[in-house]
């Protein structure tokens, strides 16, 4: 079961996905999550701290969905590791999908503003860093630099499929592609 300061979290992100970094305030957050006024100031001190706090909110959830859909990076199935990030994919634009709204509003603050880009940078490093092991255990010679060339690719799959969905997107052909041209030796 959650606790409180996990709800609060969850419902910043709800926030952020529907109406953009302006719109996170501690009274909105606690609206949309249902708890007493004051509840997110007693949690996240400022606003930079709950900012903080979502990024690393999101990097849990996606630590927690990679290790639900492809689980410890063992396996030396280049087929297995297609699927399992064509279910991130589809995940991030489905059931993910407020998520993803969070982490692009964030990522478009991140612009302007160094305090919101260094949590965003340091969360995806982390997941650099563990993702990256699938692709030692593919046999990439560079797994670090393969990893930020198909985080690369993903985002910006995910990003036009957000803002500009096509009808019928199917994310493996092109994934199949590119891990193809970073595996080859």
């Amino acid at each position: 079961m959650p606790g409180r300061r996990d709800e609060v979290l969850d419902a910043a992100i709800a926030v952020l996905a529907e109406g953009g970094l302006r719109r996170l305030t501690y009274q909105a957050v606690d609206t949309a999550a249902g708890v007493p006024a004051g509840t997110t100031s007693n949690h996240f001190r400022s606003r930079d701290v709950l900012v903080s706090g979502v990024v690393t909110h999101l990097e849990s959830w996606d630590r927690r969905d990679w290790e639900s859909t492809a689980g410890e990076p063992a396996t030396e199935d280049p087929e297995a590791f297609v699927k399992a990030l064509t279910h991130m994919v589809r995940h991030a634009l489905g059931p993910g999908r407020h998520r993803t709204a969070a982490r692009y509003a964030l990522v478009l603050e991140g612009l302007a503003r160094p305090d919101v880009r260094a949590p965003l940078s340091h969360a995806q490093e982390s997941l650099i860093s563990w993702v990256s092991q699938w692709l030692t255990t593919l046999g990439s010679p560079e797994p670090r630099e393969h990893c930020r060339v198909l985080f690369d690719y993903l985002d910006g799959m995910i990003f036009h499929q957000v803002s500009l969905p096509q009808p019928h997107f199917d994310p493996e052909p092109g994934i199949r592609l590119v891990l193809g041209a970073l595996l080859r030796r």
